[in-house]
């Protein structure tokens, strides 16, 4: 449905003006869309496996991804791994800046340095001409668990502070050598901690953002601790591209990157379904409806919304404000909203096989009707 944005300025979200770099073939700031990022965590040697992780996770809408390059045999992996792939490789580069070379001449789009454990400026100079030479960006990856000792002698624990200097510093190291393909993060466990060294940073520096909680934590508490985080970023329009970081599946990385993004209305993916929690009013199962919608659904990629609520009381109003809406009534049936507008009942029992039908007809308009500018 049409945005209100235009109507609605406390809904507007002012995005922090930022360099734009390239990731491969995503561009990355400036005006361009927040990617969604994600990283495997198969063996980079298990060429196979890997390519089968990236591929579910592009299936599932990531824009970039991240491998690990920890040895020089995934160096030689990463070569290949790179060429069957659909979306641009970052190289998550650590201690060996071999590996950083390496990667760049394997493909890598970027290659994700630690200023803290690259080694010293020379090593680092070696990658950067190595990134000039392949059209490899950079990424600046400052964490709080690996801060330099110059800075933790310094600062006495880590602190955002110390994360900013960190960062900062490296950021003179690549603009000295003339680099400026760069994007950075400053990311922290702590979620106060990376929230205060992430608004340090965008007001020192134009450079594109990575966000991200580092370590959050499984599905719910590392999701819950990422939306909290970043989402209060984003809000204040800091952000470029972002990771949730879960130690889950990839794809659910990257499916809850998005539920992040489109809560804010900053990007949107797929189906949004608005469904209420249930109670003693509602009119079917509305939890065991909603979960067999969002499995049935997945496929979707056209952006709209869908509205699945138990009762009157407030389904007619959701439905005002979605593509599609369902809301529970009596005698075994509900009403069927089409552009936010009564259409038709329809009975509990076939309701979710109609739903369906009903989405995949609305996602097939818009498509045909190109409408896709909010994705």
């Amino acid at each position: 449905m049409m945005s209100l944005n235009h109507i609605r300025p406390w809904r507007n979200i002012y995005r922090r003006k930022s360099r734009q770099i390239m990731v491969g073939n995503v561009p990355v700031g400036g005006d361009a869309p927040i990617s969604v990022q994600t990283m495997t965590n198969t063996l980079t040697t298990d060429i196979k496996g890997t390519i089968a992780q990236v591929q579910a996770a592009a299936d599932a809408g990531a824009d970039i991804v991240r491998i690990s390059v920890p040895d020089e045999a995934s160096s030689k992996a990463l070569r290949e791994i790179v060429r069957n792939v659909s979306v641009p490789i970052v190289a998550d580069i650590h201690f060996h800046y071999k590996r950083g070379i390496e990667a760049a001449e394997a493909g890598a789009a970027c290659l994700r340095i630690n200023p803290g454990n690259i080694g010293d400026e020379k090593r680092v100079k070696e990658v950067i001409r190595a990134a000039r030479d392949n059209n490899c960006s950079i990424r600046i990856g400052v964490n709080a668990g690996s801060l330099e000792k110059h800075l933790l002698d310094k600062y006495g624990e880590p602190c955002p502070d110390a994360m900013v200097e960190s960062g900062l510093d490296h950021i003179k190291i690549l603009q000295d050598n003339d680099f400026h393909e760069f994007k950075i993060s400053c990311k922290a466990s702590d979620v106060f901690m990376a929230a205060a060294a992430y608004q340090q940073l965008a007001d020192a520096t134009d450079a594109p953002i990575h966000l991200g909680i580092t370590e959050a934590g499984g599905l719910i508490s590392g999701t819950v601790k990422s939306a909290i985080g970043m989402g209060n970023l984003l809000w204040m329009g800091i952000g470029d591209t972002i990771r949730v970081s879960l130690s889950a599946d990839p794809v659910e990385e990257v499916k809850m990157g998005f539920e992040i993004l489109k809560s804010l209305g900053l990007r949107h993916r797929g189906v949004n379904i608005i469904s209420c929690p249930s109670c003693a009013r509602q009119g079917f199962d509305v939890i065991k409806t909603v979960e067999a919608l969002e499995k049935r659904l997945e496929h979707i990629k056209t952006p709209m919304s869908l509205s699945i609520i138990g009762c009157v009381v407030n389904g007619p109003g959701e439905a005002l404000m979605t593509d599609v809406g369902f809301t529970g009534g009596g005698a075994g049936s509900g009403m069927v909203y089409l552009a936010g507008k009564q259409s038709h009942k329809q009975s509990n029992a076939d309701m979710i096989e109609h739903i369906v039908e009903q989405v995949e007809k609305k996602a097939a308009e818009i498509e045909a009707k190109g409408d896709l500018a909010a994705e």
